[in-house]
């Protein structure tokens, strides 16, 4: 099984750094951006305007027609979760029966309360949902930085393929099978994210970030483990290294975002500064957490925040004021 020709649809920061790994890993690599106008941007100049400063290599194709995905032994799909079933949709005409589709975005769509790969499932039924995930930004993946990642396939020979493929003595990604696991880990932590970046916008320090980390941490776990995620999992690159590299700096967008909300701005001046994807899961999240009967009280006090139903200084206050307990 080879996998020698790469589509990646979605032509923002992620997906052109990604583009960027296959080609050095010497696939074929077409890169399909959402319309005409931003495709012939990157034609011209070289380079996503959402990756600026970082030249594409001139072997990629750049082109916005959905129809350059029949071609591909596999597609890599860049978008936010909150528009991954739209583009699907778009795909689906053209990608290959048995096709995997690997999802790179880190979320669970609102509404239907359906995780990325049950998203690829329903919109393209012939394809092979798989999922990409972990500690990893767009710009250090692009420039060549050593990033290692987890990238989950049904299949364990599928799982393999697609690793051998796609790394490069620099972008080590590990396969699994486990893609429920994988999905639920980069969603939950972008959620935390924010409470973490919050914790660093009011100044309480490092106790309290490392402290919140960790709970957070637990709370991912319990979520996982109810939705049928394996330990090893949450443990490894896309559960809890995913989530101590996006609680602690700013090159994230949820960090950052929750870092403006603990300085004082609304949730809506927040999200001017970028896409936060914690901040659309974390209502679907919480409210899957309570159906499940799985305790989150930092990721409720996210949401119950971004909604508007408590302050930042409410949601802290009813935090500290839980009954003393033991740590699970």
């Amino acid at each position: 099984m080879t996998f020698d020709r790469i589509a990646v649809a979605g032509a923002g920061a992620w997906g052109s750094a990604l583009a960027g790994v296959a080609i050095r890993a010497g696939r074929s690599v077409t890169l399909i951006a959402r319309d005409e106008e931003l495709a012939a941007t990157i034609r011209k100049t070289g380079e996503s305007p959402f990756l600026p400063g970082v030249k594409l290599d001139p072997r990629i194709v750049v082109t916005a027609a959905a129809a350059a995905a029949a071609a591909a032994d596999a597609v890599l799909l860049v978008v936010p979760a909150q528009v991954t079933r739209e583009v699907a949709v778009s795909l689906a005409g053209a990608v290959r029966p048995g096709t995997p589709i690997i999802v790179c975005a880190k979320g669970i769509e609102r509404g239907t309360r359906a995780f990325m790969s049950e998203v690829i499932a329903a919109s393209i039924p012939t394809a092979v949902p798989a999922v990409l995930s972990g500690p990893s930004f767009a710009t250090d993946v692009a420039r060549g930085l050593p990033t290692a990642v987890t990238l989950a396939a049904p299949n364990a020979t599928t799982a393999e393929a697609l690793v051998q493929a796609l790394g490069t003595p620099t972008f080590r990604p590990y396969h699994s099978t486990d893609v429920r696991g994988v999905e639920i880990g980069g969603a939950a932590k972008n959620v935390l994210a924010i409470a973490a970046g919050i914790t660093a916008g009011r100044r309480l320090g490092a106790s309290a970030s490392a402290a919140l980390t960790t709970r957070g941490f637990a709370e991912l776990t319990r979520f996982g483990k109810a939705f049928g995620a394996r330990p090893e999992t949450l443990i490894g690159l896309s559960g809890l290294g995913d989530l101590i590299l996006t609680c602690s700096t700013r090159q994230s967008r949820n960090f950052s975002f929750g870092v403006a909300i603990g300085e004082g701005a609304l949730p809506a001046e927040a999200a001017s500064g970028g896409l936060a994807e914690g901040a659309f899961t974390a209502t679907v999240l919480v409210a899957m957490a309570r159906g499940a009967g799985v305790d989150m009280p930092i990721a409720s006090a996210v949401d119950a925040v971004i909604e508007g139903r408590l302050s930042v200084d409410e949601a802290m206050d009813a935090l500290l004021a839980r009954p003393f307990k033991a740590e699970v």
